[in-house]
């Protein structure tokens, strides 16, 4: 896929004000098979792993494929739940594509009905009340939702049988933000603003009012207030999502665009009102071989959709606009060509950037209007 190409796109996506992505979004066959590649390379590949498992005796000394049986590939827990995402997500686009056959068939080992409850009993089990809290749980209502957008004969089949753990995401989600008294504030996965966004895209896709009142009461509570993030303080060096950036792409599902116009305003005081892309420089990323500092990579990636996603929630006069996307494109710009899989450190899990990217994910997906 041509850079120029991919990235003159990006600018028409992020031109529409406040619209649905494209339901062609900017995101060539080529590529596609690139990415889709990429996931099916590592959604059963077992090792090398690294789990986050807490031991409450011998018995759960075990190897990853039975410990969680349908997310046990691409090195950990939820690069496996996203790379699902990304296969279900290109299927959707590209149904008729030479990869098709193979990730259709990767999909159909993975959502069994014995993996599934596996999978459940597991989440349930002692210790693990906080497993892959919010990010990976985020994820998994993610890929739930690409499944119910789908009405394809074998997503509406794997739907179904994800539901349980569909719900008991949702259920550990509702549970704990009511006790979560501060949000966290970080560039990983513990972030909850990132998290908050694609929870809120699931409830709108599922029908759940309920916790999108949640979300958007919970964001307020957290963020309303909030002033002159420093952004001139990221990345810290091992970020793959802006603490900042997130936070105001999350506002802008929650406010309708005059107020979030006026929050942005006091949250992020340095968006030019011009063209330029100078007041936010990509991540330079030192060495793609380390999985932590490929981590920017990532970072250049979501910042770029985080961008876009801003521009889209302000109203089609505002200013701010242009300097918005042309910055997102040079974030886009710096990352795109590393989406290689040369290095397994990112290779496992940058795909996904990408496609979330490029095909327009979030945009658009439950925005409040005027």
């Amino acid at each position: 896929m041509r850079v120029a190409v991919v990235l003159a796109l990006l600018v028409a996506v992020a031109a529409c004000d406040r619209a649905p992505a494209p339901a062609m979004p900017p995101l060539d066959p080529a590529a596609a098979g690139r990415f889709a590649h990429l996931a099916l390379k590592c959604a059963h590949l077992e090792y090398p792993n690294k789990i986050s498992h807490v031991l409450a005796s011998d018995a759960d000394a075990r190897p990853p494929r039975e410990l969680t049986p349908v997310f046990f590939g691409c090195l950990d827990w939820h690069s496996a739940v996203h790379g699902h995402w990304l296969l279900v997500r290109l299927l959707r686009l590209y149904p008729g594509s030479e990869f098709a056959v193979a990730a259709r068939a990767t999909l159909d080992a993975s959502f069994t009905e014995p993996k599934v409850a596996a999978e459940l009993a597991y989440l349930r089990g002692p210790g693990r009340a906080s497993f892959e809290r919010p990010y990976g749980l985020a994820w998994l209502l993610q890929l739930a939702a690409e499944l119910r957008r789908w009405k394809d004969p074998d997503a509406m089949r794997w739907a179904e049988l994800l539901r349980p753990l569909e719900m008991e995401a949702a259920e550990r989600i509702r549970n704990y933000l009511p006790k979560l008294r501060y949000p966290i504030r970080v560039g990983e996965h513990s972030q909850t603003a990132f998290a908050f966004g694609l929870i809120r895209d699931w409830s709108v896709v599922a029908g759940d009012a309920a916790m999108q009142a949640l979300i958007d009461e919970r964001s307020r509570a957290y963020y309303l207030a909030d002033v002159d993030c420093p952004l001139a303080y990221e990345p810290s060096g091992e970020d793959f999502l802006s603490p900042c950036l997130a936070e105001a792409d999350l506002m802008r599902r929650v406010l309708p665009p005059a107020e979030y116009a006026g929050w942005l305003t006091r949250f992020l005081r340095d968006i030019p009102r011009n063209s330029g892309s100078d007041w936010l420089a990509p991540a330079v990323v030192t060495d793609r071989a380390d999985p932590k500092l490929a981590h920017l990579d990532g970072l250049n990636l979501s910042r770029a959709w985080m961008l876009l996603g801003i521009a889209s929630g302000l109203p089609e006069s505002d200013s701010r606009r242009a300097s918005l996307v042309a910055t997102a494109v040079r974030h886009a710009d710096s990352a795109l060509a590393a989406v290689t899989g040369e290095h397994y450190e990112g290779g496992h899990w940058l795909g996904t950037f990408a496609v979330y990217l490029l095909g327009g994910s979030g945009r658009g997906a439950g925005a409040v209007s005027s």
